[in-house]
């Protein structure tokens, strides 16, 4: 670490007038970058500027072609609002620091020839009257006193006319005055003006505002750039007499305070909730910081009701300079004061932070005056952790989460997924028996891992518009509208918590997904799924847009410009996906991006065709992209599958999607059923209500009018319809609990179901009947159906004898629990070849069918990501400079 003058300073000097928070030359001091400084020089809002910061800075610069309001009416408006007073009594000008120059060389017009100033206090209250040539004497605050004014000294230099400076709370001893006191004090010396500086009032709980009552020869200064954060921007703020204010407004430049600033302070000022929260949260940092610091021998910390401490060494010969220098070496800056007159080498003062900064302070401070012996703490990495969310749903966040986690095992690395919260009615049972989202499935496959319901901890499976099933750790909790989730969410995250940090634990890295868009500003305040996750896994964030729906730029922009600025730093960059066409179109948006933004497009991702893989969710399906009546070859076979209003576990039918001799198409309405070789009835969240809607729509007569040489099939809630009669008497469905709740089935098959609050989660192997083949899957449902007739066979059973399905003899219609039935390639290819046996059609060998494994597929899926995304930039944000520097 370079050295750094900070000890005892030549107060005739430059030096005298020395601020803290130059981070910039601090942090070059310490050696590290500006971010990994913690600066407890400068007394800043702990919590950092208001979130939408960023989105008023960018709509100030559509302002910048026109001058800037020269009266800053919006901001002195505001201040009118919310501290009571007249717009005659109000200026703005270029920070406080700007308007005490101003304020002094008002006074000096006036005729006031001298200055009393407190000792210690802000020094650019005595670098001002010195431009002003105004001479300048002080008056002490004894710090034995506490460093409280002595209100009698003071007046006894009043008997001439001067200007007097107070500061409340003082800076830097955090002292609050007594507002009556100084009224009274003003009152009795009408020769004099009174300037009292309140630019860390606004940090106080219920204090006494002077700002709000005065005597008409007292001025008030506040600072807007302490307390909310923006001392870049410059806003202060004058209250007084408007014989105060006008010579105020008419002797700054023109323009003082431009337009960013303007707008950032009116809706500053606006922004209640904001300023109670920070007045709230800064008490407990304080009180906590202070008790902190208490323990630390060998220091004096001095009571303050700022957002500031002001300390002191009390051992003998000891000075700040090596506290400061060795503080500074670990990245911590503290601000001396022995340039503030009235205070020596001695005096250190520390602004509250963080909890975990202040705390980091108060180790170090313990270790360098002797209370803890200096250890060689090896702080475990928290398990690197990358996290992809979208501008949208359906955006491809699940398939890219996917590609990342096979590149991370392709290059060496032990990496598994991870989804906090998943709305989804695409289940999959795992050998544990416990369900989680079918997305999570993939991913783990793509890391060629067991499914664990750790992968996916919070399942939602909507049962309606407004409530759904909570399934956490795989098991159901309940049923709960939004109100009753929301209230049980955090509930929910402390179980997300605990999952991530069990997977995370048995890992090298971990690929996250999002849910949605992180920009969804209703639902940001319960948030357990997006930037809340990102920020308790530590996560980088890649930003995903789908270039295919139009509209991507605005769209990440849009998303960028509704986050917050501690959730806009965790975004690593974006990747465009599903682009078709010639990337070098893209170079001139792409640049405008990183000036727009500050953040890069780290990958352009081509539409993959015939990607292979299952949907996350049935947005695809409803959008009808699932499948598409495009004959794939001469002779196929036509397979219908029935959309239902809350279909589940549509990835059944993705095998005979991939078959190279069929067909699959989805049929909302009785007019686009035609004569198809087969039909499927797919799994229902709700089977009642889809069951109803099917027969009120005509779909049920239009099934019945099929010609015999359709072969109808049924699994899970779509077997359950297939039957003659559903009961419901615990209400599960109906939501009334009652024997009288049975509901007339389709009719096909002579079964009877009833619906049982039991769930039944498991996985199955068994043997499909007719056809001798094996097959294998999952079970999810709460009813047990049982045939009433002997109308109906078995055509399903697994290893244990027990019954999975039920059909006619005939063949023609049948049906099953078992999720996944048509994932065996030997009984998906013999039925494809029984439909085209009906229709006169040679069989199709064996060897010329799909295969359904994803192994293909995702090495293909890896294949063109890693060729269209920046590796590595990716691996370096995560820390892995080795693979970083491997794949330069």
């Amino acid at each position: 670490m370079k050295p750094l003058t900070c000890g005892k300073i030549d107060t005739s000097g430059a030096e005298r007038y020395a601020h803290g928070g130059d981070v910039r030359v601090l942090a070059q001091h310490a050696g590290c970058e500006v971010r990994e400084l913690d600066d407890f020089s400068a007394s800043l809002n702990p919590l950092g500027p208001p979130s939408w910061l960023e989105r008023e800075l960018a709509r100030a610069a559509l302002d910048v072609t026109a001058y800037p309001d020269p009266t800053s009416r919006d901001v002195c408006l505001a201040a009118c609002e919310l501290y009571k007073v007249w717009p005659t009594q109000v200026c703005a000008g270029n920070g406080a620091s700007g308007l005490f120059p101003v304020a002094v060389r008002a006074a000096v017009r006036d005729g006031f020839q001298r200055a009393v100033i407190p000792a210690p206090s802000y020094a650019d209250y005595e670098r001002a009257c010195e431009l002003a040539g105004m001479r300048t004497e002080f008056f002490p605050l004894d710090p034995e006193q506490g460093f409280a004014p002595d209100f009698r000294e003071l007046e006894s230099r009043l008997n001439a006319p001067a200007l007097i400076f107070l500061c409340s709370p003082n800076n830097p001893t955090g002292n609050v005055l007594d507002a009556t006191r100084v009224r009274e004090l003003a009152e009795s010396h009408p020769q004099c003006r009174f300037l009292v500086d309140e630019s860390f009032a606004d940090f106080v709980p219920g204090m006494d505002r002077l700002v709000r009552k005065r005597p008409d020869n007292l001025l008030v200064i506040h600072s807007l750039t302490k307390f909310f954060a923006i001392p870049g921007l410059r806003l202060g703020l004058a209250f007084g007499a408007p014989e105060l204010i006008l010579p105020l407004q008419k002797s700054q430049p023109e323009w003082s305070v431009n337009v960013a600033a303007q707008r950032v302070g009116a809706s500053a000022l606006r922004d209640l909730p904001y300023q109670a929260a920070t007045r709230a949260e800064v008490q407990r940092l304080r009180e906590d910081l202070e008790l902190g610091l208490g323990f630390v021998p060998g220091i004096r910390v001095f009571p303050s009701q700022a957002n500031f401490l002001l300390c002191r060494i009390e051992r003998l010969g000891q000075n700040v300079r090596p506290l400061f220098e060795k503080l500074l070496s670990q990245r911590i800056a503290i601000r001396p004061c022995a340039n503030f007159r009235g205070l020596d080498d001695r005096y250190f003062r520390v602004a509250v932070r963080t909890r975990e900064q202040n705390q980091r302070l108060c180790n170090a401070l313990e270790v360098y005056f002797g209370l803890r012996k200096p250890t060689r703490v090896v702080k475990k990495r928290r398990t690197p952790a990358i996290m992809l969310q979208g501008t949208c749903s359906n955006a491809g966040k699940s398939v890219l989460a996917a590609a990342l986690c096979r590149i991370f095992l392709q290059d060496g690395l032990s990496v598994a997924p991870f989804k906090a919260q998943n709305m989804s009615l695409n289940s999959f049972v795992t050998r544990d028996g416990r369900e989680m989202g079918r997305a999570q499935v993939t991913q783990a496959m793509a890391c060629r891992l067991e499914p664990d319901a750790r992968m996916n901890p919070v399942l939602l499976k909507p049962g309606s518009d407004t409530g759904s099933q909570v399934i956490v750790n795989g098991r159901p909790v309940g049923n709960m509208n939004v109100g009753e989730y929301v209230r049980y969410k955090p509930r929910a995250f402390e179980q997300v918590q605990q999952a991530y940090d069990s997977l995370a634990a048995e890992h090298d890295v971990i690929v996250i997904e999002g849910a949605g868009s992180p920009a969804e500003i209703n639902l940001k305040a319960h948030d357990i799924v997006n930037m809340k996750m990102a920020e308790y896994a530590d996560a980088n964030v890649l930003l995903v847009g789908d270039i295919d729906r139009g509209g991507v730029f605005a769209a990440l922009v849009g998303t960028m410009d509704l986050l917050d600025e501690p959730e806009r730093r965790r975004v690593a960059g974006y990747v465009l996906n599903r682009f078709r066409g010639d990337p070098r179109l893209l170079d001139p948006a792409l640049s405008s991006m990183v000036t727009m933004t500050g953040k890069e497009v780290l990958g352009v991702v081509p539409y993959i065709h015939n990607l292979g893989l299952p949907e996350e969710d049935s947005v695809s399906f409803k959008a009808g992209e699932h499948g598409i009546s495009v004959a794939k070859h001469e002779t196929t076979v036509d397979v219908a599958c029935i959309d239902l209003g809350h279909i589940s576990n549509f990835n059944d039918l993705d095998p005979l999607q991939q078959e190279p001799d069929v067909t699959l198409r989805v049929v909302r309405t009785p007019h686009e059923l035609g004569q198809p070789d087969a039909v499927i009835l797919p799994g229902s969240k709700s089977t009642v209500a889809d069951m109803r809607q099917l027969k009120g729509a005509g779909m049920l007569a239009a099934l019945r009018a099929l010609p015999e040489t359709t072969i109808l099939v049924g699994i899970c809630g779509g077997f359950q319809m297939l039957g003659t009669q559903i009961a419901d008497p615990l209400g599960l469905e109906s939501g009334e609990p009652g024997p009288e709740n049975i509901v007339d089935g389709f009719g096909f098959l002579d079964l009877r179901t009833a619906l049982a609050p039991e769930k039944t989660l498991q996985r199955t192997l068994g043997t499909h009947l007719p056809s001798g083949h094996g097959v294998f899957g999952y079970e999810i449902h709460h009813g047990r159906t049982q045939p009433l007739s002997q109308n109906v066979v078995p055509v399903l059973r697994d290893t244990h004898g027990n019954d999975l399905g039920y059909g006619l003899p005939s063949g023609r219609v049948w049906g099953t629990y078992l999720h996944g039935v048509f994932d065996d390639d030997g009984f998906r290819r013999w039925f494809v070849n029984h439909l085209r046996g009906i229709r006169g059609l040679e069989p199709l060998h064996a060897d010329l069918g799909a295969d359904f494994g994803l192994e293909t597929a995702l090495d293909h899926l890896a294949a063109v990501v890693r060729e269209h995304l920046d590796m590595p930039a990716i691996y370096r944000s995560l820390g892995f400079a080795e693979q970083a520097s491997l794949l330069r």
